[in-house]
């Protein structure tokens, strides 16, 4: 599913239109990764957890070349899904 048939299923199941669908998919999005980007993480109880993840700097091997490289530290989205809709896929 892309995120023009994620709006039209939100449209659908809600009764909004399309473009109010869209408008609060787009609101969903942005104030997760505002979050995220402070520094804070998204519970949704039943759903999951967005977080972001810092990973530390380390060594790497470049396969084309064989050389030795690091590995920039950086800072990773992450989500864990919660009871059900683990439930919902059957686990």
């Amino acid at each position: 599913m892309n995120k023009v048939e994620l709006i039209a299923a939100v449209a659908e199941k809600t009764g909004m239109s399309k473009k109010d669908s869209e408008k609060a998919l787009t609101a969903f999005t942005d104030t997760v990764k505002e979050t995220l980007k402070n520094g804070e993480k998204v519970s949704i109880v039943g759903f999951g957890i967005f977080e972001a993840k810092k990973r530390a700097a380390r060594k790497g091997i470049n396969p084309r070349t064989k050389e030795k490289i690091t590995i920039p530290a950086s800072v990773a989205p992450t989500f864990k899904a919660g009871k059900s809709l683990k439930e919902a896929l059957g686990k």
